[in-house]
């Protein structure tokens, strides 16, 4: 029984420093947080949503040339915050995004609402807003744009960084949850804000399961 019960310990232990390895060790210069490899219904799918982006973004006098695609579906230790290539129907490159708690200890897989005070994530279109430094620093105002997320604003939900959050995926480990912000790592929201400082109008961000 001591035998088993070290061997646990062991193998927890040596888990965790896998994860913390892999997590935190910092992005080569000129990585782009790429994903490794994703099954033919998830390519399939982030295409049916990219399209329907490409359509939105034209007719609304958003950038046509990419946008953000959230796939909360994913696990929170899987990339599933894409920035979407709309002219060549390809993934940029990719990175982690945490979820809201919903005011809970912490919650595995996303809930969503719209409710104000909820602490959880909203599905649907956002307009990502100004730029600001925040608490967490460079940060971003997201403006709902479907009744499933237009209180966004209101409840002060917007794209930033979180120290807690890794460069590297950790599946089958989850990452920390937010409080309803899409938070990223700080060297992701460094590459995010490169193409939306240089974008001459707005960006969609999408988020959905």
């Amino acid at each position: 029984m001591k035998k088993i019960i070290l061997l646990t310990i062991f193998g927890v232990v040596l888990l965790a420093g896998t994860y913390y390895a892999l997590a935190f060790i910092p992005a080569k210069r000129g990585n782009k947080l790429a994903p490794v490899a994703y099954s033919e219904p998830e390519v399939s799918k982030l295409k049916a949503f990219a399209a329907e982006a490409k359509s939105f973004t034209a007719l609304n006098g958003y950038n046509t040339k990419f946008c953000f695609l959230l796939d909360m579906n994913l696990g929170s230790g899987q990339y599933r915050f894409f920035v979407y290539d709309l002219a060549h129907d390809s993934v940029l490159m990719a990175g982690l995004v945490a979820h809201g708690s919903c005011n809970k200890n912490f919650l595995m897989d996303a809930k969503f609402s719209n409710r104000p005070g909820c602490g959880c994530s909203a599905k649907g279109k956002y307009k990502v807003g100004y730029k600001y430094k925040g608490r967490f620093g460079t940060a971003y105002k997201l403006y709902g744009l479907d009744s499933t997320n237009n209180k966004a604003f209101e409840r002060n939900i917007v794209l930033h960084s979180y120290y807690m959050v890794p460069d590297r995926e950790t599946d089958p480990l989850p990452i920390c949850n937010s409080l309803g912000c899409a938070m990223v790592s700080a060297n992701f929201i460094k590459q995010l804000s490169v193409k939306l400082d240089a974008s001459k109008k707005p960006v969609l961000l999408w988020m959905f399961e």
